[in-house]
């Protein structure tokens, strides 16, 4: 038996990753080439993290650290 699809996360999780309101999140999420949801629950989205984290990576310019 294989594993499942791996963590999943919704908005809230995604805006907070990238630093952004969920309103922004939003404008974002409708972008070309930002990930399609790995599955549309009732009333929400959920995506598959490591597929944001790639995105992010590529797309995303990096956060300053709060501890520095």
């Amino acid at each position: 038996m294989t594993g499942g699809p791996g963590e999943l996360i919704g908005p809230y999780e995604i805006a907070e990753y990238l630093g952004v309101s969920r309103q922004r999140f939003q404008q974002i999420a409708r972008r070309p080439g930002f990930p399609k949801p790995y599955q549309e629950l009732r009333g929400m989205k959920v995506y598959l993290a490591a597929e944001i984290t790639e995105w992010a990576k590529h797309n995303r310019p990096p956060r300053p650290d709060a501890d520095e």
